[in-house]
């Protein structure tokens, strides 16, 4: 366990000048609240702010920072008060623990919506002081390293895949690799745990012949730069598996083939040195073109500076190097916390960096007027992707977008009115489709033409938060006026039957009381959600008049459905607040019992239930979506669709089907595609339960012999 002498001790050798006083404090506070406390370990509570305020002095921050980190848990996990807090500590301390805490004390409508409140209040407070973030990665990596004392494999998996979604790209973007690395190796290892121990077994095989090879390229290297009086450190380092795993999937190669599973780092004393070091490798080894970038010439939006090119080296191999300065290294290993020296007292704002770090202002841009938890999740998740393209605009300027980004994500950087009239678009001087995929030093015009607007099949391809959200704003906006119209004449018309003037009524002062009623703020909103199918022109006309009887027909719903039954999925899912309605399930992501599940209206086609992740979901309209839940008195079964990757070897299909019966899921489509690198993708549909048995069947295909990965798709 790290002591509080351990913490004195390191900020003594990076910060010798500083004053103690305030962490000693926040020590003896932190151990005060929180006696008795135990951690799911065994270990007393304490423990844990002291290995977060150790992680905090290994990224060299002030000693508010590392106080904050002794006291993050205090206003959540004790009954100590915020003005106690401030009254101790100051407002600074209060600040950032504020901003740290999560909101587990306040009333959500379910996990998923708190924990998306937590990610935003986050989001919020690290534009406001970035210190705040660095204490809950800091928070994060130590409960990630104690991960195994949970109890339930389920919550390891949540915890992890969250760390993986939203943690370990936002250390990406801060540009601290180091926490980066340890928080998808950690969670790689809870998520894919097969494959975490395959890839593990592998790299410890080949060590010992790859360590003999990492030291021959760096004794070469070294000679190199030794003979032109080039003064260096030469570094070999090995990937991380969770790395070797994704090259491993995007590039669709075995482990043999992932060629840069090692790779050299060279450190200089100055820039020119590093442009003269890379045309001696090149001297040396024959450089592959397309795997040279200049991340000096153009820093990542992180400022991570560095040369990198692979080449071909001794054997034939392929080799990864990076060359960069002293001052370009640390920045690397501690990214933000490199920048910012709170002990001198600097505010954010007052500091060069800041401009570097745009895409936080953007990122609570982006997310303030979601309030669906699920489309918020996944938007933020688009925000902190970490890999970017650098185009041109036609003047010259730089702009930084996603990669996979299209001309269309461009034009809705440029303006949101370039961006609705944009119909063609130039690259480079010639005509692509606007789905074409930008790329790095792509230089992009827009055409626009008056009058035009946004396509619903742009929802496909659009890559960035912002393009998306205004692209649903329109199409929103367009089906609002259509509902508008569609609701007023249903309305006027069962108004009308029952001898009832709609348009006299609506505008008295009844009708306030009525809009209130069903939740809505103004006359319009209810008059759409008619249009929309969520509410009946019954249900209103009882509000006006309540001795109104039922219609023979259930409702108007069922009316706009024709009437239709599907009684097979009707058993399996309830539909909130309407009977007798046609039920289909969404073919894109195939829902099954157990999971997370959402529904929309179609007018004419009843109601399509969706996993609530699913991306085809997120590009609906909010308005038409009703809530649905499982039956859970159901014995159905579902379909959903698997695929088995694996390396190809004689009697694999028969092994993994007679698993598949042996778990009691029933096949009812295969297919496999077999690649060059003897390598063999098995898609199968399988007939299921619930998530239950399918996370079983999925568990038990990834210890089948040869296979490496084993998912659901859709």
């Amino acid at each position: 366990m790290i002591r509080i002498t351990d913490i004195l001790d390191n900020i003594n050798e990076y910060n010798p000048d500083s004053d103690p006083d305030i962490i000693d404090r926040a020590y003896i506070f932190s151990a005060r609240v929180h006696a008795g406390q135990v951690r799911l370990s065994g270990e007393p509570y304490l423990s844990h702010p002291l290995e977060v305020a150790h992680i905090l002095t290994l990224m060299k921050l002030d000693n508010v920072s590392i106080a904050a980190g002794m006291l993050h848990d205090v206003i959540e996990d004790t009954h100590t008060t915020p003005e106690k807090i401030g009254e101790l500590f100051g407002p600074e301390v209060l600040h950032i623990v504020s901003g740290v805490t999560k909101l587990s004390r306040l009333p959500f409508g379910s996990g998923r919506a708190r924990e998306a409140e937590s990610i935003r209040k986050m989001i919020l407070a690290m534009a406001d002081d970035i210190r705040v973030i660095l204490i809950k990665l800091a928070d994060r990596l130590h409960n990630m390293r104690t991960l195994q004392f949970h109890r339930s494999e389920g919550k390891k998996r949540k915890i992890a895949r969250e760390t993986l979604d939203i943690y370990a790209p936002i250390a990406a973007r801060l540009g601290i690799y180091w926490i980066k690395n340890e928080l998808e190796n950690i969670s790689f290892k809870y998520l894919e745990p097969e494959i975490f121990h395959q890839i593990e077994q592998q790299v410890a095989r080949e060590r010992k012949d790859r360590e003999q090879y990492i030291e021959t390229v760096r004794e070469i290297i070294r000679e190199k730069m030794a003979e032109n009086q080039l003064k260096c450190e030469v570094l070999g380092r090995y990937k991380n598996f969770y790395s070797i795993h994704q090259k491993m999937l995007l590039q669709d190669l075995a482990f043999e083939d992932v060629y840069d599973i090692r790779a050299f780092r060279i450190i200089l004393e100055t820039i020119p040195q590093c442009y003269e070091a890379l045309g001696l490798i090149h001297s040396i080894w024959k450089p592959i073109a397309q795997k040279f970038k200049d991340y000096i010439g153009v820093p990542k939006p992180n400022m991570y500076q560095s040369l990198h090119t692979t080449v071909i080296g001794p054997k034939g191999e392929r080799v990864e190097i990076q060359i960069r300065t002293q001052e370009m290294d640390r920045v690397a290993k501690s990214g933000i916390a490199a920048h910012w020296s709170y002990k001198e007292g600097k505010r954010i704002d007052e500091e060069p960096a800041t401009k570097q770090f745009v895409w936080i202002q953007n990122l609570v841009e982006n997310q303030e007027n979601f309030q669906d938890p699920n489309e918020f999740l996944e938007n933020v998740r688009i925000d902190l992707f970490p890999d970017e393209v650098y185009v041109f605009t036609p003047q010259g300027q730089i702009k930084s977008l996603p990669k996979g980004a299209t001309p269309v994500d461009f034009a809705y950087m440029i303006h949101t009115e370039v961006g609705n009239q944009c119909t063609g678009a130039k690259v480079d001087g010639r005509m692509v489709p606007l789905k074409y995929e930008l790329r790095t030093g792509n230089s992009v015009e827009i055409i626009t033409t008056k009058g035009s607007h946004p396509s619903k099949d742009w929802l496909n391809f659009v890559k960035t938060v912002k393009g998306r959200q205004k692209i649903r704003q329109w199409i929103k906006t367009q089906e609002k006026e259509r509902s508008l119209s569609l609701g007023r004449e249903m309305l006027e018309k069962a108004f009308r039957k029952y001898r009832m003037n709609f348009n006299a009524l609506i505008k008295s002062e009844e009708s306030d009381a009525v809009v209130s009623q069903f939740g809505f703020k103004t006359t319009e909103d209810l008059i759409a959600s008619v249009g929309y199918g969520k509410i009946t022109p019954l249900q209103i006309v009882r509000k006006f008049q309540p001795k109104v009887e039922e219609e023979p027909e259930e409702s108007v719903l069922s009316k706009i459905t024709g009437r239709l039954r599907n009684r097979k999925d009707r058993e399996g899912v309830v539909v909130k607040g309407i009977d007798d309605i046609l039920v289909r399930f969404a073919k894109c992501c195939q829902p099954v019992p157990g999971d997370p599940i959402t529904g929309y209206i179609t007018r004419g086609k009843g109601v399509t239930v969706h996993r609530t992740n699913c991306i085809n979901a997120l590009k609906m309209t909010p308005e038409r979506q009703i809530e649905v839940e499982w039956n859970k008195g159901t014995a159905e079964t579902y379909p959903v669709k698997i695929v088995v990757r694996s390396y190809d070897r004689m009697g694999l299909l028969a092994d993994v089907a007679a698993l598949i019966s042996k778990s009691g899921a029933n096949i009812l489509n295969a297919s496999t595609e077999t690649h060059e690198n003897k390598t063999v993708d098995s898609f199968f549909t399988l007939s299921v339960a619930n998530t239950k048995q399918l996370k079983k069947v999925l568990s038990d295909l990834g210890k089948v012999s040869s296979v490496w990965e084993v998912k659901r798709l859709g």
